[in-house]
């Protein structure tokens, strides 16, 4: 039995065989190597995200343990660091301004005046502070309205200078509450404006100089420990004239403070 021998291949179609199986050899190398690196990056990025993840979830669990530090031991020891950074300076100086009622003459009527304030206090321990205080008030007279000069509201001008203590009874983080006792003396200008005419034939006061007396309570809210905003409801007792005259008003302003008790 003779057997037929298989027929030779062209060089040419030997060729393009081997090219086209080298082509698919490329082909699945690439398709496998491609296929290897997106496996690669996407381990990584899994990996990552359980990183994060876990940390995440152990920030979480430690988070209410640190809230509830700070809210205990760490929050309390911190309010009695500021109190004691607050409450510990030497000096505080206080400017603003406010308004006051004032009676301008014994038969007249009260009328509204502006004012500034300014102090300075000098502390002895963190309760306890010499006081030394200037104010000024302004406004316009309720002169009699039968006088007849025809001037009814000349201006006038108060200044007290007083000196006195001040005691903190109350001191917080935020909030303080101290009351002042001062005394000293007045000035009045009772002519400035009434144009050359004594202010006592207007029934005014007379010009000049008399003593003057103050109580006020103060509330302050602090922005730092170092610096703060007050408001004050004071009363002012001036003796113009033969009498005592009551006034009542309240300044608010800016408190900064510096030094340091030893």
């Amino acid at each position: 039995m003779v057997c037929a021998e298989a027929a030779p291949r062209s060089p040419g179609r030997a060729a393009s065989y081997e090219t086209t199986m080298g082509r698919s050899n490329d082909l699945r190398y690439g398709v496998r190597k491609s296929v290897n690196r997106l496996a690669v990056s996407l381990a990584v990025v899994v990996a990552a995200l359980v990183l994060v993840g876990g940390a995440s979830a152990q920030k979480n669990q430690k988070g209410p343990k640190r809230a509830r530090r700070e809210t205990n031991a760490a929050r309390q020891a911190r309010i009695a660091r500021t109190v004691q950074d607050t409450y510990s300076h030497r000096f505080e100086v206080f400017g603003g301004g406010g308004a006051m009622r004032f009676r301008s003459g014994e038969f007249t009527k009260k009328h509204n005046e502006v004012t500034w304030a300014a102090n300075t206090s000098y502390f002895l321990t963190p309760k306890v502070a010499i006081v030394a205080d200037a104010r000024g008030m302004f406004g316009n007279a309720n002169a009699l309205i039968n006088n007849v000069y025809g001037v009814y509201h000349p201006q006038i001008n108060e200044y007290t200078f007083m000196g006195g203590g001040s005691y903190r009874f109350y001191a917080h983080e935020k909030t303080a509450v101290s009351v002042q006792a001062l005394g000293g003396v007045g000035w009045g200008i009772f002519s400035g404006g009434s144009k050359g005419i004594p202010a006592t034939l207007l029934g005014l006061w007379p010009d000049g100089f008399k003593p003057a007396f103050s109580i006020g309570v103060s509330g302050d809210y602090n922005f730092y420990p170092n610096l703060a905003f007050r408001v004050t409801p004071t009363y002012v007792g001036t003796t113009f004239g033969n009498g005592i005259q009551n006034n009542l008003g309240i300044n608010m302003g800016i408190v900064y403070r510096f030094g340091k008790q030893k």
